[in-house]
């Protein structure tokens, strides 16, 4: 790509509002964020520090189908009093970070699951699902992307490559701890409070172990 075309493409997009559900960057990654794009070869298109999300089964992606979603670690009585709501069919809030232990000072409204689908919550397969630190970056060449991608595999970030190459070169870029699994099924929790407390503490120790990537790439880019 042009010089010049990548440097407007930079602008433009650094200079659009935040699509994501949280609307702003993981506070965890806006360091290495801010480091990436304050380079002259490279820029952000997404990224997530690492999350824990309750999601209606469904082969289609879709907004709505977010029960919850935390960026922060979580802790067990939290999630458990989730998951009964789901099962009682208690019609889903505004999406909260409020099974994080530590609380934000103010919590990030991310969006709201419309009248029809909560209405027969209770009979929907619900997911459990920990997702690992991902970022998508711009690269103005080839050789750039290349470098950035040794880089980010020393660094833990194992599953990486690029994924794009023709009006761009995008780097797709994520950790390799997660967790995914059936919870709810035909309203009931498929899991003993044992297994889940056990969940919650695995799900925290790899949501540790992305901060402790994005940290690792920080030092190295």
């Amino acid at each position: 790509m042009p010089r010049d075309m990548f440097d407007k493409r930079k602008k433009d997009v650094l200079g659009k509002l935040d699509k994501s559900n949280i609307g702003q960057w993981d506070e965890k990654i806006i360091p290495l964020c801010k480091k990436l794009n304050s380079k002259k070869n490279f820029y952000t298109t997404s990224s997530c520090a690492g999350r824990v999300i309750l999601l209606i089964d469904s082969e289609k992606k879709a907004p709505n189908l977010f029960l919850y979603v935390a960026h922060d670690k979580i802790n067990f009585k939290n999630l458990k009093k989730k998951l009964n709501e789901i099962i009682q069919n208690i019609p889903p809030q505004t999406l909260i970070d409020f099974v994080s232990c530590k609380r934000s000072p103010t919590p990030k409204k991310l969006s709201v699951i419309p009248k029809s689908s909560s209405k027969s919550l209770n009979s929907k397969n619900i997911n459990f699902k920990q997702e690992p630190c991902g970022l998508h970056i711009a690269c103005r060449n080839l050789e750039d992307a290349q470098i950035l991608l040794d880089k980010a595999r020393k660094a833990g970030w194992k599953k990486s490559g690029i994924i794009s190459s023709k009006k761009r070169f995008i780097i797709e870029m994520f950790g390799t701890n997660k967790l995914e699994f059936p919870i709810i099924r035909n309203g009931k929790i498929l899991v003993d409070d044992s297994f889940l407390k056990i969940i919650v503490k695995t799900s925290n120790k790899n949501i540790e172990k992305s901060w402790k990537q994005i940290k690792s790439l920080g030092k190295v880019v």
